[in-house]
């Protein structure tokens, strides 16, 4: 027999399976000896209260054993004689995109600008180290995305969009620990993410499909305002009646191209701000009223939101234990982000603290589509020169950020290309400077301890979400001009991680299946 409860129990007993189970016997009146296993469903943590709580759901096996069902991917068939769909991009949207061509009976010919996870990370040490930008291979392109080194989290709200589950469970096909669907905020670490990238870009050429790397989209082939085909940096020309646009938010070329072929994009709203460092004991004692968490709790995150003067000021992408990260995207730009390692043991916690940015905000560019784009260039470029034309950030010490003081030192970070003491009022916007200054205090009231000079800001945090977006028929998810071409994922403004853009992936490689007959 099986039976499923839901209850509270301290994070000591939740841990412990034995204790668990003695728990399951006195509170349902189940006999000890009768309870073969426990399955934890669904975990999450309740920190409101001084005695911090586990929520569970369980699934108990009585006089009954348990038997661990194997995730493994689907039946994938070969492909390789089968019409071809050209997928731009091999992040998270492009990748399940062409996974989910393969199991409908097409071939995928993914296009990836980068370079693959081996090769990619020699560029991400000169980056760290040297300061080199290489714009084809770095933290946002390359085999995975900016997913592959953005943590992996897998946290998202939007599920009316799509089969979270189905996503979740092809993650755990290829790699993953199961524990993705159990936590209220999976995560699965970046030192993780890349074998399990690797392992669906096998599948893909296992069965048939075709990924390209070091191969960057330049053109589209257009005729009769129906797709034929696309054209490579090295002259290459590849043809199809499908394309699947998944570039990414930073593929700034892409959205140039768009621009210059008079094919319809539009400028859209985003958040931009800056990436704040905690010692991580600091945010387990605010979080936890404690900064000896002990061994049975997680490192602590937060998530934060103000209205300040009727703007919006929020934490984005918290990092528990975590890292920044330099992810420019081209010479002469500072754009800082974070990822965790899957136990998340890093001595410091980060997050984006960013602002709303809005239409009227970068009017000052005119009408244009790109006049989003345009204004999130110019504070990137405002902080490499502010840093000293390198990849070394500017930061202040957060005190001394929001109330306009020079700090005198700065704290080691772990941002590992440095940063500088400078006035970020020399940086960022002064309507999106005054937001933060303001939020700060207004956080450091919700958050005790959290306005504190031990905390650093780096700027710029700038690449929330597309400045961008490539409007298409809702009903088909093509190009609402240009037929055949389905934009998707982050980069054409329809997701917003790495799940709604998995999902986004696979919704664009269905509708262009059916397209096909």
């Amino acid at each position: 027999m099986q039976k499923e409860f839901s209850f509270q129990v301290p994070p000591e007993t939740a841990a412990n399976a034995e204790a668990l189970k003695q728990f399951l016997s006195r509170q349902y009146d189940l006999p000890f000896k009768d309870i073969n296993h426990v399955e934890i469903l669904k975990r999450s943590i309740d920190a409101r209260q001084r005695n911090i709580k586990v929520n569970l759901k369980v699934q108990v096996f009585l006089k009954e054993d348990f038997k661990e069902e194997k995730i493994t991917p689907p039946e994938y068939q070969n492909v390789s004689n089968a019409e071809e769909i050209i997928i731009v991009g091999a992040g998270p949207a492009g990748l399940f995109a062409a996974l989910r061509c393969i199991e409908l009976g097409k071939k995928p010919i993914v296009l990836e600008r980068g370079k693959d996870v081996r090769a990619r990370r020699r560029d991400l040490k000169k980056l760290n180290i040297e300061h080199v930008v290489n714009e084809d291979s770095n933290y946002c392109f390359g085999e995975g995305g900016a997913g592959t080194y953005s943590d992996g989290k897998l946290y998202t709200r939007s599920k009316k969009r799509g089969d979270v589950q189905r996503i979740l469970e092809l993650f755990v096909a290829f790699g993953a620990t199961k524990q993705i669907m159990v936590e209220a905020h999976p995560h699965i670490g970046t030192n993780k993410l890349p074998a399990i990238i690797q392992e669906m870009t096998r599948t893909i050429i296992e069965h048939g499909g075709e990924v390209l790397f070091n191969s960057r989209v330049t053109d589209f082939t257009v005729k009769d305002e129906e797709i034929r085909g696309v054209t490579l940096l090295d002259g290459r020309k590849i043809g199809a009646k499908k394309v699947v646009l998944a570039t990414g938010h930073s593929a700034r070329d892409i959205f140039e191209l768009l621009y210059s072929k008079n094919i319809h994009i539009e400028a859209k709203a985003f958040a931009l701000g800056v990436r704040v460092e905690h010692p991580q004991e600091l945010i387990d004692e605010i979080q936890y009223c404690t900064p000896n968490r002990g061994e049975f709790l997680p490192p602590s995150s937060y998530s934060i939101v103000k209205q300040v003067q009727g703007r919006g000021v929020y934490s984005f992408c918290m990092c528990p234990g975590g890292i920044i990260a330099p992810c420019a995207t081209s010479p002469g730009e500072i754009v800082t982000n974070g990822w965790s390692p899957s136990k998340r043991d890093q001595a410091t916690a980060n997050s984006g603290i960013v602002v709303e940015i809005r239409p009227s905000d970068f009017a000052i560019f005119g009408d244009s589509p790109l006049a989003a784009l345009r204004f999130q260039q110019e504070v990137e470029q405002k902080a490499w020169r502010a840093g000293g034309k390198t990849q070394t950030a500017p930061a202040q010490r957060l005190v001394d950020f929001s109330n306009g003081k020079v700090s005198a030192t700065l704290p080691v970070t772990s941002y590992k290309p440095g940063i500088a003491s400078v006035e970020l009022a020399e940086v960022l916007p002064g309507f999106v400077y005054k937001s933060l200054q303001n939020g700060f205090r207004e956080f450091g009231k919700s958050m005790k301890g959290y306005f504190t000079n031990e905390a650093v800001v780096h700027a710029t945090e700038s690449r929330t979400s597309s400045p961008v977006r490539i409007p298409r028929n809702p009903a088909t998810l093509e190009h609402v001009q240009i037929k055949g071409l389905y934009p998707c994922g982050e980069g054409a403004g329809y997701a917003g991680g790495i799940v709604s853009a998995a999902i986004d992936g696979e919704k664009c490689a269905e509708k262009a299946v059916l397209a096909m007959g």
